[in-house]
């Protein structure tokens, strides 16, 4: 039977209730479902990282409503912001009234480079170099026979000139190398072997040889198309909804300021469902905005505009360096969980999940700038912390946060003196 990611009522149930369903979903085992509570051992995390001192946790939760591609999904992600999971959430069940995200990814194509100093001609050793590319080629592969086994392996070289530097004129070699589905590491292995090659040809230095996090040969992209009378709500007509959101990109487009914004909302879906399931978030993070920068000037990472009868159409495109081989994939267990859960087959599928949240967070986020405001929205949600903050437990946390939800005085003093009452008995309602 095909399961679907439509879960009416999830957010309703129990935490406990809510694990029960999504393991049952997914499948997850017992030592699944206890790494989703926080199943990393303190002496496993002292042989991941330096100077260990203890662990920090995240609230981890699942979106539900996610379909790509025509496939459910149930995403996992780790956040601490409020609202950011139930945003999108609730994009995804709207465009999956809509028949769904489309997504797609380029093949896991990294880049490698080797910057080269000392030479005489830069022109004469790219030269060279491109001369020798099947031998350099053949060398690179031939590293790292398990990704060779799989098709991954070199693709192709180019070669970069800088006649001006300021470490003097520096030429750069770029490795093409596909890793499939396992992580970029083995790149920087192939760098390390060609190396002392590169020298030989060109007679120059071989300085640093390091990936690059700018992966603009392994892309991926999410699209939908959502009929103007899927997005009212409340007193806003679906034709508003659709504009206004098209109006607020706008302003992403054109101006940096914005765009800066813009794309951290974009970024908040897809560092927690990189987090969650173990991903170098920090690594996909730096790539997106120097992609938004490609033109000289920084810019938005989707696209929003009107189509046939009016309807709305989003798209993305960014670089995705996703894995689900290696690194904290396989040693954290609380990832493998969050991986199983996701059921990404493939390195590309995962990326294609991860740039279909990234545009329903953004589109979660222009529809609350273009409608009710983005501080209504997010308020109740804030609210919680606040009084939590303030020292409220159990059911009094529901009551300070509505209290100054009501008011409109979202803050750690008043959330001190509510509680304060509370707990006197004498809330002035």
């Amino acid at each position: 039977m095909t399961k679907s990611s439509r879960l009416p009522g999830f957010y309703a149930l129990s935490v406990e209730a809510r694990a029960a369903r999504v393991a049952e979903w997914a499948g997850l085992d017992d030592a699944d479902r206890q790494a989703l509570g926080g199943g990393l051992a303190q002496d496993r995390a002292d042989k991941m990282i330096e100077n260990v001192v203890g662990l920090h946790e995240l609230p981890l939760a699942v979106a539900p409503n996610f379909l790509i591609n025509g496939r459910d999904y149930l995403v996992p992600m780790a956040i601490e912001e409020p609202s950011v999971v139930a945003a999108a959430s609730y994009m995804a069940r709207i465009v999956r009234d809509a028949g769904g995200f489309r997504a797609t990814s380029t093949e896991p194509v990294m880049i490698g480079q080797i910057q080269v100093l000392g030479l005489s001609d830069l022109h004469e050793a790219g030269a060279a170099l491109l001369g020798e590319r099947e031998r350099l080629l053949e060398l690179a592969t031939r590293t790292d026979p398990v990704v060779a086994s799989l098709g991954g392996g070199a693709r192709d070289i180019e070669v970069r000139l800088f006649d001006e530097s300021p470490a003097g004129p520096m030429l750069v070699l770029h490795l093409l190398y596909d890793v499939r589905d396992i992580g970029a590491n083995t790149v920087n292995t192939a760098l390390e072997a060609l190396a002392p090659v590169v020298e030989e040809i060109t007679g120059g230095r071989a300085h640093l040889r390091i990936l690059s996090n700018l992966a603009d040969r392994r892309l991926a992209g999410a699209s939908c198309t959502i009929p103007a009378d899927l997005l009212a709500f409340d007193d806003f007509s679906g034709e508003q909804v659709a504009q206004g959101i098209v109006e607020a990109y706008a302003l992403a487009a054109v101006d940096s300021y914005r765009a800066a914004t813009h794309n951290k909302g974009i970024m908040n879906g897809i560092d927690a469902v990189a987090l969650a399931c173990g991903q170098d978030w920090r690594a996909i993070e730096a790539g997106a905005h120097a992609y938004a920068a490609r033109s000289g000037h920084y810019t938005s990472l989707s696209t929003w505009t009107r189509g046939a009868r009016g309807a709305l159409y989003g798209t993305i495109e960014l670089p995705m360096a996703a894995g689900i081989v290696g690194g904290a994939t396989r040693a954290h267990p609380g990832a493998r969980a969050a991986l199983k859960i996701v059921g990404a087959r493939t390195a590309q599928e995962l990326a294609q999940v991860l740039a279909a949240v990234g545009l329903a967070q953004n589109m979660g986020a222009l529809r609350a700038l273009a409608t009710e405001g983005i501080q209504r929205g997010h308020m109740a949600l804030h609210a919680r912390q606040v009084a939590i903050a303030a020292g409220a437990s159990g059911e009094e946390v529901q009551a300070v946060s509505e209290q100054m939800v009501s008011e409109r005085r979202v803050r750690p003093d008043r959330a001190a003196e509510v509680l304060a009452e509370i707990r006197r008995g004498s809330r002035v309602e």
